[in-house]
This record gives C-alpha cells, sequence and structure tokens, in this order.
C-alpha cells in the first residue's frame, strides 16, 4: 500500500510518526522479553537461586548483549515489511487458483524469503543466549585417545537454525492466509495503553500456541528430510558426524525433551516478538484522527475532511477521513455547524455538498456492484428468479426496476480510479464507463478460471446492461449447492432450449484438466465476502450521512440539507433493495466462524451483516426525525411504499 503514495503528506506527517512510535514500543519490549527468554531457558525449580542468579549473570554476558542488538535489527526489518505490506482492504481471492497465484506472488516470495533468513538469525541468536550444547555449529569429535583431534557437525545448532527458518516461513505464509496485515478498525476507540494491554495475554496465548504446532511440523519435516541440509552442511564445510551420538531425523533423536522444550521456548520467543510488532502498528495507525472541517488557508484545503473522504490514496486516509466523519455527526454539534455552514462570499453551502456527494458516490457504486454482481449470477443461472417470494421486499415488478433507473441516473456518477478490493471476479462497463468489480481476479491474469470468462456478461446478449428486462424469459436457476431444493413457493421457468447432449464417441476431459477446472470454481462465502470486502467506508458513510441528515432538523438554519434529502433517500433505499437482493442468495445470510485470536483479524467477514445493520439503522433514524414531513419529499412510488414501510416501524 505504500508504495503508492509515499510522498502525501498523510503519509508523511502522520503515517511515518506512527509507525516509528509502534517500533519504538516494540524495541522497548524486546529488552524485556529476552530477559522473560534467557530466565525461562534456565528453569531449575530444584535451584531457585542459583537459576535466578545464574540468569541475571548471562543477562550482561558478551552473548546476550551482542544478540540483543542482532534482534534489534531483526524488529526494524519486520516493523518496515509491516509498514510495506499493510492495508486497509483485504485480499480474498474467490477460487483456489487465485489463491495459488497470491501465495506465488513476487512480492509475497520475497516477503516469505525475508522473513525466512530473519528467523534464521532470530533462531542463531536463541541458541547463542541459550548456550551449551546448543552455542556453535561445529564441536570437538569424541575420538580415541592418539588419534588427531577433528571438527563433527552439531547438528543441535543446525535444527536450531533449519526450525527459524521454518518458522519464519510459516508466519509469513499463515499472515497472507489469514490476512495479517489486514488494519481494521474498532468501533470502540480506546486508550492504546488499554488496547494493548487487553489484547498481550491472548497475543501470548497464541504465539505460545503456534509455537508448538510449529515445533511438531518442524519435527516431522526434520525426520522425513533432515538428512538433505545435515548431508550439504558437511560435505561443504568438510566437517564429519559424531558417530556417538544419536541423529535428529530418527526417534531416538527427537524425543529429547530438553531439546523440544528449549526449540519450543525459541519459537515462542520469535513469534512473540513479531506478534506484538503487528499489534504495536495495528494500535497505532488505526488509531482515530481528526480532521477539520474547513481551513482559512488555502494551502490547508487538501487537509480538511471534504477533501480527505475523497481522496483516493492512500486508502487509509480514506478510512479515518470516513471514521472522524461519522464520529463528527455523531457526537460535536460545533462541527456539525461548520458543515452546514454557508461559504463567504457567495453562501454556497460548499463543506457540506462535497461530504454529501462524495458519501452518496460510495452508496451509489456499491449499489451498482451489487446490482452487476446479481446480474452475472443470474445470467450464469446462479440465482433465484425475480418471482421467488414475492412480497412486499421483492422488487422484480417493472415498476421498481423503471423507477430504479430513474433513480440511478441522479446519483453521482462513481469515479474510475477508486480503489476498491484487490480480488475482482471481472471486468465490466458499469453505466457505461469503464469500471472493476472488486469481487474477483482479472480476466487477463493467468491465474484467471475459464469459469470466470464465461461469467463475463456479453455485450451482445440481452443480459448486458445495468437492468434486465421483465420481459425476458430467465433460465432456471442454478444454485451453489446442487443438493438445495426451491422454495415452495417459487415457480421456476421452462429452460428456454434444451442443451444437446454430447455425442458418444466425444473424448472424454483428461484427469489433469478435471482438477484445473474444479480450483477453477468460483467459493460462493469468498466471493459474498470480498463483494463486501471495503464496506467499513460505506457503513461510516451511512452513519455520517443519516446522523447529519437527522441533525439538520434543528441545527440546519439554512436548509442545505433539505435540498439534497430525496436524493439521499433514494440512494439509500436503491442499496438497501440492492441489499435484500444480495441476502436473499443460498450463500449469503450464513455467518462464518470468528476468528477468537486478535491477530487473525476476521472482522471483513461479518461486514456484510454491518452494512445491512448500518443502512437499516440510517433509514429508521432519518424516518424516525422527520416523520410525516418525509410525505412531502418528492420521490417514485416504489421508493415511497418502502419508505412508507420504515415509517411504519414494519421493514
Amino acid at each position: 500500500m505504500l508504495p503508492s503514495a509515499p510522498n502525501h503528506w498523510f503519509v508523511r506527517k502522520v503515517i511515518y510518526w506512527r509507525w516509528a512510535a509502534s517500533v519504538a514500543w516494540s524495541l522497548l519490549l524486546l529488552p524485556v522479553c529476552t530477559a522473560l527468554f534467557v530466565l525461562l531457558s534456565r528453569v531449575s525449580l530444584l535451584h531457585p537461586i542459583g537459576w535466578i542468579s545464574e540468569s541475571f549473570g548471562l543477562l550482561c554476558g558478551s552473548y546476550v548483549i551482542f544478540s540483543l542488538v542482532l534482534l534489534f535489527g531483526v524488529l526494524l526489518v519486520v516493523g518496515f515489511f509491516n509498514l510495506e505490506y499493510y492495508t486497509a482492504v483485504p485480499s480474498i481471492p474467490c477460487t483456489k487458483i487465485a489463491l495459488l497465484g497470491k501465495v506465488l506472488h513476487p512480492r509475497q516470495c520475497i516477503h516469505m524469503l525475508v522473513h525466512c533468513m530473519l528467523g534464521m538469525l532470530v533462531a542463531w541468536c536463541t541458541a547463542a543466549m541459550i548456550g551449551g550444547r546448543y552455542r556453535t555449529l561445529s564441536c570437538p569429535c569424541a575420538v580415541e585417545e592418539g588419534a588427531a583431534p577433528a571438527a563433527c557437525l552439531n547438528e543441535l545448532h543446525l535444527f536450531f537454525l533449519l526450525a527459524g527458518g521454518f518458522v519464519g516461513y510459516s508466519y509469513s505464509l499463515l499472515g497472507l492466509l489469514n490476512n495479517v496485515n489486514y488494519i481494521s478498525f474498532k468501533i470502540i476507540q480506546r486508550h492504546k495503553y488499554l488496547w494493548f494491554r487487553s489484547s498481550l495475554l491472548a497475543v501470548v496465548r497464541y504465539s505460545a500456541v503456534r509455537a508448538l504446532y510449529a515445533v511438531r511440523n518442524f519435527c516431522i519435516f526434520y525426520y522425513f528430510l533432515g538428512y538433505i541440509p545435515r548431508t550439504w552442511i558437511c560435505s561443504t564445510l568438510g566437517l564429519l558426524r559424531d558417530s556417538s551420538l544419536h541423529r535428529l531425523d530418527s526417534l531416538a533423536g527427537l524425543l529429547d525433551l530438553p531439546l523440544l522444550y528449549h526449540l519450543w521456548l525459541s519459537c515462542c520467543f520469535l513469534l512473540l516478538t513479531w506478534h506484538v510488532s503487528v499489534l504495536l502498528f495495528r494500535i497505532f495507525v488505526s488509531e482515530a484522527y481528526s480532521f477539520p472541517v474547513q481551513s482559512s488557508f488555502s494551502e490547508d484545503t487538501s487537509q480538511c475532511l471534504p477533501k480527505v473522504i475523497s481522496e483516493k490514496e492512500p486508502m487509509i486516509l480514506k478510512f479515518l477521513g470516513l471514521q472522524d466523519l461519522a464520529v463528527l455527526a455523531h457526537n460535536s454539534p460545533c462541527r456539525r455547524q461548520e458543515v452546514f455552514s454557508l461559504s463567504q462570499p457567495g453562501g454556497h453551502p460548499h463543506n457540506w455538498n462535497a461530504i454529501c456527494t462524495e458519501c452518496l458516490a460510495l452508496l451509489g457504486e456499491l449499489t451498482q456492484r451489487l446490482v452487476l454482481y446479481q446480474e452475472v449470477l443470474s445470467s450464469n443461472g446462479r440465482s433465484w428468479p425475480p418471482s421467488c417470494g414475492s412480497d412486499h421486499k421483492s422488487t422484480s415488478s417493472e415498476t421498481s426496476e423503471n423507477s430504479g433507473t430513474e433513480e440511478l441516473s441522479h446519483t453521482p456518477r462513481v469515479r474510475a480510479g477508486l480503489k476498491t478490493p484487490a480480488s475482482s471476479l471481472f471486468r465490466a462497463p458499469v453505466g457505461g464507463a469503464g469500471g472493476t468489480l472488486p469481487f474477483t481476479p482479472d480476466l487477463d491474469s493467468p491465474f484467471s478460471p475459464a469459469v470466470t470468462r464465461r461469467m463475463a456478461p456479453d455485450p451482445s446478449s440481452p443480459w448486458h446492461g445495468s437492468v434486465q428486462s421483465p420481459h425476458l424469459m430467465r433460465r432456471g436457476p442454478k444454485l451453489w449447492t446442487s443438493s438445495a431444493e426451491s422454495p415452495p413457493d417459487c415457480v421456476l421457468p421452462e429452460s428456454p432450449a434444451a442443451v444437446p447432449s454430447p455425442p458418444a464417441g466425444a473424448q472424454k476431459p483428461s484427469f489433469l484438466s478435471l482438477w484445473f477446472q474444479n480450483r477453477q470454481e468460483q467459493l460462493p462465502e469468498a466471493s459474498s465476502q470480498a463483494l463486501f470486502a471495503d464496506s467499513q467506508m460505506h457503513i461510516w458513510a451511512l452513519q455520517g450521512l443519516s446522523h447529519l441528515v437527522a441533525a439538520s432538523f434543528t441545527e440546519d438554519k439554512f436548509g442545505v440539507v433539505q435540498i439534497t434529502l430525496p436524493r439521499i433517500l433514494s440512494t439509500m433505499l436503491m442499496l438497501q433493495e440492492a441489499v435484500d437482493r444480495h441476502f436473499k442468495l443460498p450463500h449469503a445470510s450464513s455467518k462464518p466462524m470468528r476468528s477468537t485470536c486478535c491477530l487473525e483479524d476476521s472482522t471483513f467477514k461479518m461486514l456484510r451483516f454491518g452494512l445491512r445493520s448500518a443502512l437499516k439503522t440510517a433509514l429508521y433514524r432519518i424516518t424516525g426525525t422527520f416523520g410525516q414531513h418525509l410525505h412531502a419529499v418528492q420521490m417514485s412510488a416504489e421508493h415511497r411504499k418502502r419508505l412508507q414501510l420504515f415509517m411504519d416501524y414494519k421493514e
């Protein structure tokens, strides 16, 4: 994320300083973690006084001091990668091939390679601090009297180094799969110290458990493949193998409890220091920031809230700006007056117009994205026909579609440069302008599946366009799961044409092609999550707009909000219609499991539910404030009918 806008004022003045503060705190905590590591590595419950005195003596030794200097450098590199790879919009691959492409991306390969090397360096430091039989790579061989002394390989030291590289690689890979670089924003803002203190115990527990799994996996790996690096090191450095000791790629060598304990402790130390660095970075970067609504100096205009929320890069700035808008609209009457104020001279509501236009553009972009997603599923035969579940929430009638098209034309056009989630199904024109749907890989990518290309709408097809005609015959629906049955009240139309069966002598696809095709199939839950991956922005836009509109009932002295009230209500109702349609899909209403660890942040998996709740709350907030006055607002008959459901508290 960082290379896209390294010279932006917000990156230079805010992000860099927050990153520096997080790195400084992680470096200050490193000596404490090192002291605990040395203390636990020499544990002796039967001789506590000697254990503590010996540990404090080692802390002042040259090995520990030199290792601490190296660990400072390791944490600086880890902190740099935290800054370089963080993102406010998680990357969610929608196919197994896309996931493979994400893992094999050159940028991610560099991340894995560097962390593998850093893990080996940390393992060397821990082996040196523990000392004893782990300290050096070579040791004198046990030879008979009179024989020439020779150097043998210390396999314990090699075991530690390889384990460090293995844990560093696992850290990078699991961080990619679990979106550890994803920066989420808490609903309730807490002081940084309280947030860190409440999360520290969970991070320690998570690091200890991950270290336990890493030790198990590495022991299995070394048992089968450990002879390869051992033989290579011996031949390269000219070292012998001490035959009097058990090899570590055997059961007798691996069933060494002190070795397993020290290895687990070293892995736990490595993961804990790196996880604490990630936690501190998240805490500092996601801290709320207050932007001025307006400025008296023209050079500071780019730092004001109306300009900030329209920025495309960096995305963290847009998120923090919309978060500040939601806080402003809810809790700050003085700043709300600045939003409602008129410019002098001229008397124009520039602040309100800029904020309202940007929020409506965000909501309109999401509406178009949902509509196009549903059209693609319908054209592919993976959606319920519009006649299913025909109640007051159904919008399949001709009136609804015509009115929706009319209202959409009044919605601000979405800017093509707006950043959306990285994974996307296809590229298709939206409303006549080029737009990218944010839920699948690019069609031109080598990892783009053939199934995805077949899902792209054909311009010559009657399904192409923003609105489908209700008079066209739809294909029979095909759900995500073939075992699912249609609802009893859903009348399915006949398929317009029967698919001819292939000739008997046709060549069957090979096993490899079938395997590859199966991994190109869409993951419905992942595609739904990717569709709403950036919906935290839309949630804040809904909250900010609704609170400002509700407050304008008593605070807007010039009536600047009332002019745009019809457009605001129409945009929200259109989005609510699209969200309701999406949640009628079989895979959209199931709630995924939440991760119990604070590092494996899974809040993005629940954003679609948060958006639906925020949208209904926003509409209820407006209707509850204005009440019967909304009857004077001009809107289509279908939107007025849906709005009446909110006014009657029946939605």
